[in-house]
């Protein structure tokens, strides 16, 4: 479950985006949002200063905080409106693709429509029904759970029927054969795997999501670039886990190491995982790279910080959020689907990645 200021500030956006607080104008002070939330000052001033970071809102000393220009729905009377959905809007890279497609619809003249599924289908359900009653020109869609039966798949194809154009971002829903951009995820775990055995570790575990697309393909770039160098697997090379299991992987990992103590590589789902295992670790008295190397996935503001800074993979984000709307754009005004785009990875070195002795 999200923390109370994350589940705030979604409340706040969805009230700035449908201009209940309308650009321009002054929010409620934070002694309204404590009562109307019943939340404490830090709770809302942490749920604040998350839309500042976003764009969403400006403070100005002695006056408030207002609604920025920057997502207005209808600054200029625009002629269509994109549906975006995200699995989360808050947390992690999203902001930075949302910012993205805000930029370049903004550009067009276009108004946009944001909704965010939790990665869970009943609140995707909820999400296309609301860009199907608004009546929506195009969407950008992050497919929800993209490596699972999706029970929603019937609602995508009657968009569709309906030639409302659908790009997807970060992955796909295998079975509709849906325009996509994305980044090249088994290379992505080919390249972050590599890095490892390049380093001279040769007892890996990868933790990885799977109830994702892209957890399925890095796991596949793992096992290929272990395949390649004669690494060997077994059953213990591998801990999985999915949107609700999340939060216990840590521990389960940890339980993991102690008993396979030969493990000196790990490859991270994503720099977040990442970043909490390390903090994790230090908690127990391990420490990165000294005792175990990590590898992360994303690049995202997480990687640099605290003491350990991540050896990660490069994902595009604002380039994704830019590109996505201006695919959308472009295929509305000509009428034909544009190409699907993929980007290739790029890793980016930095001190989680301890260089062992060659094994003789």
């Amino acid at each position: 479950m999200k923390p109370k200021y994350q589940l705030i500030a979604d409340s706040l956006r969805d009230k700035i985006i449908s201009t209940e607080y309308p650009v321009g104008g002054v929010i409620p002070t934070e002694l309204q949002l404590q009562e109307e939330y019943h939340a404490s000052r830090y709770t809302v001033r942490q749920a604040v200063s998350v839309l500042v970071a976003e764009g969403y809102l400006r403070k100005e000393k002695g006056s408030g905080t207002y609604v920025n220009e920057l997502v207005s729905v209808s600054e200029a009377s625009p002629k269509k409106t994109i549906g975006v959905i995200t699995t989360y809007i808050s947390d992690y890279i999203f902001p930075t693709i949302i910012r993205g497609i805000e930029k370049e619809l903004k550009v067009e003249a276009y108004s946009l429509l944001l909704s965010s599924t939790n990665n869970d289908y009943f609140q995707e359900k909820e999400c296309l029904d609301r860009m199907i009653e608004f009546g929506v020109d195009g969407l950008i869609v992050e497919p929800t759970k993209s490596n699972q039966y999706n029970p929603n798949l019937a609602t995508y194809v009657t968009l569709r029927e309906h030639n409302i154009p659908i790009v997807m971002i970060n992955a796909t829903y295998e079975e509709l054969n849906t325009p996509s951009i994305h980044v090249d995820d088994v290379e992505t775990g080919y390249l972050a795997t590599k890095e490892l055995i390049d380093n001279n570790h040769q007892q890996l575990l990868l933790i990885n999501k799977i109830d994702d697309l892209q957890g399925k393909y890095r796991m596949k770039g793992f096992i290929k670039a272990c395949e390649e160098n004669e690494i060997k697997l077994s059953s213990n090379s591998i801990i999985t886990y999915t949107t609700e299991t999340e939060e216990a992987i840590y521990d389960k990992v940890i339980a993991h190491l102690e008993v396979f103590s030969n493990i000196t590589g790990i490859l991270c789902y994503n720099d977040k995982i990442a970043k909490t295992l390390i903090g994790k670790l230090s908690a127990v008295g391990y420490k990165v790279p000294e005792d175990f190397s990590i590898v992360g996935n994303d690049d995202s503001t997480l990687s640099q910080m605290g003491e350990v800074s991540l050896t990660t993979t490069v994902h595009p984000k604002e380039e994704m959020g830019v590109d996505a709307a201006k695919w959308i754009v472009n295929t509305i005004k000509n009428g034909t689907f544009e190409k699907d785009i993929l980007y290739p990875p790029k890793l980016i070195r930095r001190n989680s990645v301890k260089k062992l002795d060659p094994v003789k």
